[in-house]
């Protein structure tokens, strides 16, 4: 049997007592942290807390070498840990897809995710969110050419011609770090100074970080100000919503501290 378990949004608590159960009558169990990680915790408290040895694995032990611990779960019980929920991840899908490829019978345990909390959170309803997308870290080319993705931006022009909010999630890279929703703004406001569509323009705009946590940080405000917002340690996530009903501008005003004015002239 392969376990896939959802590990929640924040630290070790998080999880469910069908997860820890889980664990507990486990042979072997496993996590990854390349697609997201529990900044409330880390690997001591884990296996404290589940009374477990946990082996970490790695983006290459998981994307290219996963055949090799999933054999594991022929003749063994093996859980497979991940932040937030276990299936939001498509790599996540695939490793289920290759498990039963090799007979091996799967489970799923659910988790707390970052997809729903920003809903819980924020007060914007989670049946108007279209196409998420992410913001990777600008590169440098070789020949010294600094390069933003504009399909962020596409993404949400395209959402909100459909009247959808977009969620933003932020890149995180080993060498560069956590991205903030203050850089994630920054680029998304430098590609719309390029191509000048009214996508970014007075746009409000919506910060969360450290969902999960005991005192997770809310705010919105217009692209342009909410930039300069210090929304703390990460990890960050942003939502740029489109046009809003009354009851999810009254919570944005109430919960997350946006301008009065945001209520004039609602649906």
């Amino acid at each position: 049997m392969l376990d896939f378990v959802g590990l929640g949004l924040f630290d070790e608590k998080d999880i469910s007592l069908k997860g820890l159960e889980k664990i507990h009558n486990a042979d072997k169990v496993y996590v990854e942290f390349y697609t997201s990680i529990l900044m409330g915790t880390d690997l001591e408290k884990m296996e404290e807390l589940y009374q477990k040895k946990i082996t970490v694995l790695s983006r290459e032990d998981v994307e290219q070498h996963a055949e090799e611990w999933i054999a594991d779960a022929k003749d063994m019980n093996v859980v497979f840990l991940t932040g937030g929920d276990t299936m939001v991840s498509t790599t996540h899908v695939d490793l289920r897809l290759r498990a039963l490829d090799m007979g091996i019978e799967t489970f799923l345990v659910h988790g707390a995710s970052i997809a729903s909390a920003i809903c819980g959170l924020s007060g914007l309803q989670n049946y108007r969110f279209g196409k998420a997308a992410t913001v990777p870290h600008p590169y440098v080319t070789s020949r010294g050419s600094r390069v933003i993705s504009e399909t962020p931006y596409d993404t949400i022009k395209m959402n909100m011609e459909n009247g959808l909010h977009t969620a933003v999630f932020l890149d995180i890279d080993k060498d560069k770090g956590y991205m903030t929703v203050n850089e994630a703004l920054e680029i998304l406001l430098e590609v719309e100074e390029k191509r000048g569509e009214g996508v970014m323009a007075d746009r409000i705009s919506v910060g969360i970080a450290r969902a999960g946590s005991p005192s997770p940080v809310v705010k919105a405000d217009y692209a342009q100000a909410l930039k300069s917002f210090d929304f703390g340690e990460p990890l960050h996530i942003l939502i740029i919503p489109a046009s809003l009903h009354f009851v999810e501008a009254e919570a944005l005003v109430k919960l997350a501290g946006a301008p009065d004015e945001i209520l004039e002239d609602m649906d």
